[in-house]
């Protein structure tokens, strides 16, 4: 039988619904420098709609939109506050230093909790030998190997300790709505709490390219700024808005199959002798398995995987990640399933 191949590294993986494909044939063009795309302009406005904000821009991606929020809040020689296993500190290939030229204050994050002590404790006023503290940064959903939910509760303790000491809070909510499905709220939740925020249109919502940031009217207009120095300002960017329109009404709400099926996933291979999955951890659509086995490593089970077509992301020696997204079916689970369960009791029977 042969398998269609299985693509479980990232949501990133996903390719645009047909409907996407159509709205980009029909969508109305313009110059979106000069603010005359009227696809984007759409765009925007359903997403500052969608989280509560005065105004939205596009960006080509979600590591751009951080650095412009970065950017316009801080100025050369400052720090930031955030997270140490957050996106924006790990994978944006040191574009606070190299572009925002602001250095990175990490702190430590407990199962996707941000202790407002320790944030207050990381703050610093600047002096002569000390940076001086320009923004807060959330990630939510935090961790990208683990996907854990920042509650409404912790967000609200973060904006206390920023309003004591005058700092804005930025959210990194690449995987936002992944995080508000779970918990069966709105998004703009979330955007009660910080300043600025970005979400990735080509995660769990399936479009081949984009991200938003949005904030107030005034921050927007100087983010505008900000990308275009960055080379990121766009003639007809309606191509790339048209199918963000269609995930913004069509996409959200089915995100929580996916949080479902990555659940259901998490615990069937939780059972299979050899693997280890911390299952409240799983609270999006995100899995961490760690190989509980002396003869098998992630190298070896990630190649024997590729073998059976299927895809899957080292985050360690001995560990690998998942994500489940629109394009896996419950069929494809099984057979994932199956797989794992072959390849972890072939092992030891050898």
């Amino acid at each position: 039988m042969i398998v269609e191949e299985i693509d479980l590294r990232s949501d990133t993986v996903t390719l645009p619904k047909p409907q996407m494909i159509e709205a980009i044939a029909n969508a109305t063009l313009g110059d979106d420098i000069m603010g005359e795309d009227s696809t984007v302009n759409e765009l925007e406005r359903k997403a500052a709609d969608l989280l509560g904000m005065e105004d939205a821009m596009l960006a080509l991606s979600g590591t751009m939109a951080n650095q412009i929020a970065i950017m316009g809040y801080s100025t050369r020689g400052q720090e930031i506050i955030l997270g140490n296993e957050s996106h924006i500190y790990n994978l944006e290939g040191a574009a606070l230093s190299a572009l925002s030229q602001v250095q990175a204050r990490p702190i430590h994050v407990e199962n996707g909790y941000f202790d407002p002590e320790l944030i207050e404790s990381s703050i610093s006023m600047g002096d002569i030998q000390r940076a001086k503290t320009a923004l807060i940064s959330i990630e939510n959903t935090y961790n990208l190997n683990l996907g854990q939910i920042v509650t409404l509760e912790n967000m609200k303790e973060i904006q206390e300790v920023a309003k004591q000491y005058g700092l804005p809070v930025y959210l990194d909510g690449a995987r936002i709505f992944n995080a508000s499905v779970e918990l069966g709220i709105e998004p703009s939740e979330f955007c009660k709490y910080v300043d600025a925020a970005q979400f990735c249109l080509t995660k769990g919502l399936g479009c081949p390219l984009g991200s938003i940031l949005v904030g107030t009217k005034e921050f927007i207009k100087e983010a505008k700024i900000n990308r275009q120095r960055l080379g990121g300002g766009m003639r007809q960017a309606g191509i790339i808005a048209a199918p963000g329109i269609y995930a913004l009404e069509n996409m959200i709400d089915r995100l929580k199959e996916d949080n479902y099926k990555a659940k259901q996933l998490a615990e069937r291979l939780a059972a299979i002798e050899g693997l280890f999955i911390n299952l409240k951890d799983v609270q999006t659509n995100i899995i961490s398995v760690a190989i509980d086995h002396s003869e098998m490593d992630a190298d070896k089970l990630i190649s024997d995987l590729r073998e059976k077509r299927i895809k899957v992301k080292k985050i360690g020696a001995k560990k690998i990640r998942m994500i489940v997204h629109y394009l896996v079916s419950d069929d494809q689970i099984d057979y994932v399933v199956s797989t794992f369960r072959e390849l972890m009791e072939g092992k030891r029977k050898r």
